[in-house]
């Protein structure tokens, strides 16, 4: 590992899984810290809970579909909803640079609380800290979401079996792009917006259609990728994905060729990754279908037994090749 932290510890692939295996959860030595899913579940009186967390350093705050508050509010969301929690309430917590507009920040907490009442989620405590100009980047976000979990079920992104059917509830890449464009004053034939969204709707409407889903994962930092790679290592398995099966927007692919990117390591903000057992696989893509945002859902690949912590690609021409985590820092600033 690296003496000093880069960019790229940030990107949500393999340096920044590295650091968070060999420093964090080793230091730290927590058991359900250990299985690295997207929110912990924890026992309380009886009753289980489900927390996450995360932190908003987009830049720029502001981009076609959606700006920070919006993004804080539906990544924090979706991320609890990941366990099979319904979402409850969240805390936000403001780091602020000196000289700020008042007027935008306005605009990010109207944006905070019109994406949390889309949710069905309270906005319950939160913190304000003020740093001096030039320390800071206009605005950074913290949340942390509680939800509550029935039944005895809990989700992990390592139960993940052979026969079982991989989902993607929409098009990749889109928040991705539409943040580099406006980042880089980019101009595209048609406009490219970001889907941040909450999803804990269609998570609920997938778990009533499939009951013994496995797992959920939204892939964001290292997009697709990353978190395909992350269920197959978590699980022992290796996943086989059918490239012309992966929902992709002709706009998005368009920019991501021009720009050199790979879509499938581009972020998403708005999309679910649903992995359930083969037989209840059709009932789940017509959950996902009929919930808000998951109109373009699609069965995208297979889990299979062998090379375990593998995930493939079969091309458009009939080849097979390796779907890598993201390896250096592609996007940075991006959630």
């Amino acid at each position: 590992m690296s003496d000093r932290i880069m960019l790229a510890h940030g990107s949500g692939g393999t340096l920044m899984r590295k650091l968070i295996e060999e420093l964090f959860v080793h230091e730290l030595n927590d058991e359900e810290l250990k299985r690295m899913d997207d929110a912990a579940v924890i026992p309380v009186s009886g009753d289980r809970i489900a927390l996450s967390t995360d932190t908003y350093v987009v830049s720029p705050l502001f981009f076609p579909g959606a700006d920070i508050g919006r993004l804080a509010v539906c990544g924090t969301v979706n991320d609890v909803a990941t366990s099979g929690a319904t979402p409850l309430c969240l805390s936000v917590g403001f780091v602020l640079e000196e000289g700020f507009p008042i007027s935008q920040l306005k605009e990010i907490v109207v944006s905070i609380r019109e994406a949390a009442s889309e949710a069905g989620v309270r906005i319950v405590t939160g913190d304000t800290k003020v740093v001096e100009k030039g320390h800071g980047d206009g605005v950074y976000i913290n949340t942390s979401g509680v939800g509550v979990l029935s039944g005895a079920r809990t989700l992990s992104g390592a139960d993940c079996q052979p026969g079982d059917v991989v989902l993607l509830s929409g098009t990749l890449g889109d928040h991705g792009i539409a943040v580099i464009s406006q980042r880089e004053g980019l101009s595209f034939s048609t406009d490219i917006q970001s889907d941040a969204a909450p999803l804990n709707h269609l998570v609920a409407a997938v778990m009533q259609a499939a009951p013994e889903v496995r797992c959920f994962r939204d892939p964001t930092r290292g997009g697709l990728a990353s978190a395909l790679n992350e269920l197959a290592a978590a699980s022992g398995v290796s996943i086989m994905v059918d490239e012309t099966s992966v929902p992709v927007a002709d706009q998005v692919r368009g920019a991501c060729e021009m720009l050199g990117y790979d879509v499938y390591q581009v972020a998403n903000e708005g999309k679910m990754i649903a992995v359930v057992p083969a037989e209840q696989a059709e009932a789940a893509l017509s959950a996902m279908r009929g919930a808000p945002y998951g109109e373009k859902a699609a069965i995208i690949g297979t889990v299979e037994q062998d090379s375990p912590g593998k995930v493939y690609v079969r091309t458009s021409f009939g080849s097979t090749r390796i779907m890598d985590m993201l390896v250096g820092e592609q996007l940075p600033r991006i959630c």
